[in-house]
């Protein structure tokens, strides 16, 4: 039989992971910026495009569209061609996605801090700000198709399927939450108003947690964890089972975002039914990733990757409780407006996101400039000091939450507030964000750290930007192979 050579398409994989660190970076410490905003409010007194209104929009794009985005694309952009064993599509396509990318975030990065906002959570940008991002998407998925289409491998392996349910999904909300009015060049009214538009609002806000900084990773989950584990993944069968029980059930959650307000009864409880349905499918994801460790623990006492990669699906399966469970409107009355929602959120994005790119870059890096990596010792420390730096994070800010819900739910014998003033509040929290504060800067002291690992390795490997491939032949996919013996071909 013939085989036929081809080359994967390096250079735009290590474009995107670039700039995951660099926005990943820029994100982080608008971020923390915040976290001291609250411990001195007046640090950028009289400077407006640094005020905390607008700094927090430009820190949740930055984060979830700069950051993860980056890596959302490094991933798939890694993977597909070695799940489909075929090159990408179209170079022209990856570029302009690239290129397309980075002008949307540098254009985030300067309307937000100048005012420009639509002021709906998540999708803050101006209308043609949304008209380049529903393009530059659609090139992402024209060119993530067009390579499935002309793939050498018939089977499609779960991950593949992940990405293309982000593509369709983020598509959708993307367009429907974001028809709006211009009335200026940068200044547009959305179409939906009263419940309506928030409703629409946050069918789109829950499932950009879902479909942009969920389905996506857990792709690259199926991916890079058996790969760094050299194991196949756990249960093929779950995994199937994980997608399409995740993919229905998730967009219909978001309207638990807006219990107690002025949407239908029916439609809050609703979102509370689908939210509280998830636990299956997100812990059942969570269970297959562990268990694919089986054998190899020993491993992850050394393996920096694996370390980050353990965490980030410890981290989505706590997350992933913890969601439904503040969906339950008697939760929800506690959490609802205090920090506990930051903490939650946080041990999210941080974990998950942030600690399963981390791991990728350490995989990929060395692999893709033919080198080890310049220090294991370096990267089990981001480890520790990462993991650390989550904690100090998060429980202060569930500490804080509590504090907060059992002083505003204060009475006095005639009705009124024990703890009427507002600063009374605050100042019992204040060393809760303090500890935030400790523990964001670990956090990113973390990141830097990899930079610098990264930046030396990358220095003292050889860049292989079009890596040379034998195509797969072509067979009968049977049982065996879908449940991985030959995944060391992915």
């Amino acid at each position: 039989m013939e085989i036929e050579q081809f080359r994967y398409d390096n250079k735009i994989v290590q474009k995107f992971l670039y700039a995951t660190m660099l926005w990943g970076v820029v994100g982080m410490l608008v971020g923390l910026l915040l976290a001291f905003m609250f411990l001195f409010p007046n640090i950028t007194d009289g400077i407006s495009w640094l005020s905390f209104g607008r700094l927090r929009p430009l820190h949740t794009n930055a984060v979830i569209f700069a950051f993860v985005g980056n890596a959302i694309f490094a991933g798939v952009y890694y993977s597909l061609q070695r799940l489909l064993k075929t090159r990408m599509f179209s170079d022209a396509l990856s570029s302009i996605n690239f290129w397309g990318w980075q002008l949307i975030i540098v254009a985030a990065a300067l309307t937000l801090p100048l005012g420009y906002t639509t002021s709906k959570e998540y999708a803050e940008l101006e209308w043609p700000i949304d008209l380049a991002i529903a393009v530059v998407w659609v090139v992402f998925g024209w060119n993530m198709i067009g390579t499935i289409l002309k793939r050498r491998q018939r089977h499609l392996y779960v991950a593949v399927w992940f990405y293309l349910a982000t593509f369709v999904t983020v598509a959708v909300l993307h367009i429907f939450n974001s028809l709006e009015l211009p009335v200026g060049a940068l200044k547009s009214y959305s179409v939906y108003a009263g419940v309506q538009d928030a409703l629409v609002q946050w069918w789109y806000g829950h499932n950009a947690v879902a479909f942009f900084l969920t389905t996506p990773f857990l792709g690259l989950m199926y991916y890079f964890v058996p790969k760094a584990a050299n194991r196949p993944v756990y249960s093929y069968r779950l995994s199937i089972v994980h997608f399409w029980s995740l993919i229905f059930i998730y967009i219909w959650a978001g309207p638990h975002h807006l219990l107690y307000s002025a949407l239908p009864d029916w439609a809050q409880n609703l979102g509370v039914v689908f939210s509280v349905m998830l636990i299956a499918p997100s812990w059942g994801g969570m269970i297959n990733g562990l268990l694919t460790l089986r054998g190899v623990w020993d491993k992850v006492r050394s393996d920096a990757t694996l370390k980050f990669m353990v965490v980030a699906i410890t981290g989505y399966g706590m997350a992933t409780f913890e969601g439904p469970m503040l969906s339950l409107k008697n939760v929800h009355a506690i959490a609802h407006f205090s920090d506990w929602i930051i903490a939650h959120e946080h041990v999210g994005a941080l974990a998950r996101n942030g600690f399963l790119t981390f791991g990728m870059i350490y995989l990929l890096v060395p692999k893709m400039f033919k080198t080890t990596l310049y220090s294991k010792g370096l990267a089990n420390f981001h480890f520790w000091i990462g993991t650390l730096g989550i904690v100090l994070y998060a429980l202060p800010m569930y500490v804080a939450g509590f504090t907060q819900a059992l002083m505003w739910k204060e009475f006095n014998p005639d009705g009124s507030l024990v703890y009427g003033n507002f600063l009374e509040t605050v100042s019992q929290i204040i060393p809760m964000y303090w500890m935030r504060a400790i523990g964001g800067s670990l956090y990113i002291l973390g990141m830097l750290i990899m930079v610098y690992n990264v930046v030396v390795t990358i220095r003292k490997g050889s860049s292989v930007e079009d890596e040379l491939a034998e195509a797969a032949p072509h067979t009968r996919v049977t049982k065996r192979r879908l449940d991985g013996e030959n995944f060391h071909n992915w």
